[in-house]
């Protein structure tokens, strides 16, 4: 039986963040672009720009020559957060987009949607949990080291599997006596395999999840994450 569903695992272990980079905190309702990309975004100024401490754009910290080439830090709707050489020295703040050139128009949309991709990936990792759309890195920093791996290449390209097997906490009631002779109770939770899980990746992405053994998922709804968007 093939499902095309989410899987939940109870385990155990936190998903780790990545430490930013940046001089300066991230703002509250800005966007941290720069731990999101494996490298540098550069982007150049267009013309004489005011580099602000605020994405409010409120208060200027100095300027920028035209043609400074500057790394992207983060993203708000109204402003970029950049980091690079004003008049008077190395600094971190905020432009206008108005004032930087791009060398993708749609840089801040496609930015945006890694952002809130990377939200919903974030969320599955931390509750253990897979989904179609997410890449074999992203499944195996949530699920862990697969039971078993296999690939197959043919004439349509490279085909993995990965299998997991599926564990459950049942609780279980075991009777003794404390130290005063009286009996009690004490409940134990133990580990229960409860089925096997396969999971198909082409592309380096899930195209699709079986339940090989047993029903260790139990029903559910369908979950599906956007494909990545890579930045070059």
């Amino acid at each position: 039986m093939l499902l095309i569903i989410m899987a939940t695992f109870p385990a155990s272990g936190q998903l780790l963040k990545k430490r930013s980079s940046s001089i300066l905190a991230p703002e509250p309702g800005t966007i941290d672009v720069e731990d999101m990309l494996k490298q540098p975004l550069r982007l150049q100024i267009a013309q004489e720009a005011p580099i602000y401490s605020h994405s409010t754009l409120d208060r200027a910290l100095g300027s920028m020559a035209p043609g400074t080439v500057v790394t992207l830090v983060g993203l708000a709707d109204t402003a970029y957060r950049v980091r690079g050489r004003a008049r008077h020295g190395d600094v971190s703040g905020w432009v206008r987009p108005t004032d930087v050139i791009s060398p993708d128009p749609n840089m801040a949309t496609n930015l945006k949607k890694m952002y809130q991709r990377q939200q919903q990936v974030n969320e599955l990792i931390a509750a253990h949990q897979v989904a179609l759309g997410m890449t074999t890195e992203e499944v195996a920093e949530s699920m862990g080291k697969p039971t078993r791996k296999s690939s197959k290449v043919t004439a349509a390209g490279r085909e993995d599997r990965v299998e997991y097997a599926v564990y459950e906490k049942v609780p279980q009631v075991t009777t003794g006596r404390d130290p005063y002779g009286r009996l009690v109770q004490t409940v134990v939770y133990v580990k229960v395999e409860v089925g096997t899980l396969s999971i198909d990746f082409k592309d380096n992405l899930v195209e699709s999840i079986e339940e090989t053994k047993g029903s260790p998922l139990g029903g559910g709804a369908v979950k599906i994450v956007p494909g990545p968007i890579f930045f070059r």
